[in-house]
């Protein structure tokens, strides 16, 4: 049997690790007061990455997607991304990342083994952007983005927060962006995070609103990889790049869930929209250790719930998104 499988017979081979929750954006629908350092805390190590990075790889974990907050403010970054792409057992190193330092880092990461790259950018309005995101900095991302390809990526995900009145009207120019560029543009329902209710109700817009345009337009789904995250994938025959749809909302959206995460302190978090994590950091000071941590993370996995009851109103975690990497 897959030693990471729950109790609904779903297996986990992606893990999105978060390295760090410092941020130096001011996104309006995660950190809209920007990061607050607490001075306590010590986040996790790279020979605690190397080996939460074994123990997961030895139980069939295969992708391994780096967060933070905004991991490249991490002085090892570089490091980091060397150290999980030497795990055996693991194919694919990604990140997430808000673009501030990609032009200068790119190739140097590419050069140490990542294989992906996720970037945010919520508008391709200069200003609009800057409003969303608190910072002014959107030539440098795109410059971020162009050097991603010239180090040598295939394909960069752009990730775009939907929000009703800001740059849901973007879509257009976002569609002309990606038709002779190999990008893959995610859209991403915005979440009621229980903090931002009223950000919520003003801006939410349903990505079922969004698909619905996409296959009047002739846009077509695509077959889902087993280590691929959540995104429904849409291709098109005049375009280069792809539409990606994130849709927590939607129905059935955990039956195909396949990944766990781990907090930058060091605790499992079985779903973003749980209530609590699993510390595992005193297992990982020692390398002698990994048959437990192993077992752990078995007995942590009997207590997965079918879905996420966001329905129901439930928000868990998610006031903390940037602390758990979400």
């Amino acid at each position: 049997m897959f030693e990471l499988q729950d109790a609904f017979a779903r297996k986990f081979q992606y893990l999105r690790l978060s390295v760090t929750d410092v941020c130096n954006f001011k996104c309006q629908y995660c950190l809209p007061d920007g990061y607050r350092p607490d001075g306590r805390k010590s986040f996790l190590t790279l020979d605690e990455i190397r080996r939460l990075a074994r123990a997961f790889a030895a139980m069939g974990t295969s992708k391994v997607r780096i967060t933070g907050g905004e991991p490249s403010l991490r002085k090892d970054f570089t490091q980091i991304i060397e150290t999980l792409a030497a795990t055996p057992g693991i194919q694919k190193v990604a990140m997430t990342t808000n673009g501030y330092r990609m032009a200068k880092h790119a190739a140097d990461w590419r050069q140490a083994g990542l294989t992906a790259i996720n970037v945010s950018v919520d508008s391709l309005d200069p200003h609009m952007f800057h409003q969303i995101t608190g910072q002014n900095r959107f030539h440098e991302v795109m410059a971020g983005i162009d050097a991603a390809f010239v180090a040598g990526f295939e394909q960069v995900k752009v990730n775009a927060v939907l929000m009703r009145g800001l740059n849901d009207g973007d879509l257009d120019r976002f569609l002309a962006w990606i038709k002779d560029n190999p990008i893959q543009l995610r859209f991403i329902e915005l979440m009621q995070t229980g903090e931002m209710d009223e950000l919520f109700q003003r801006h939410h817009v349903r990505g079922a609103v969004i698909k619905a345009i996409l296959l009047q337009q002739g846009w077509q789904q695509k077959i889902r990889a087993h280590n691929d995250g959540p995104a429904e994938v849409f291709w098109h025959a005049d375009y280069q790049g792809e539409i990606g749809l994130i849709m927590p909302y939607a129905k059935d959206f955990c039956a195909s869930c396949n990944r766990l995460r781990v907090s930058s302190l060091g605790k499992l978090h079985l779903c973003l929209f749980g209530d609590y994590g699993v510390d595992l950091r005193d297992l990982l000071a020692d390398d002698h250790d990994q048959g437990a941590l192993q077992q752990r993370l078995r007995e942590a996995l009997a207590d997965k719930k079918a879905t996420h009851f966001l329905h129901e109103g439930h928000t868990g975690m998610t006031p903390h998104l940037a602390s758990i990497g979400g």
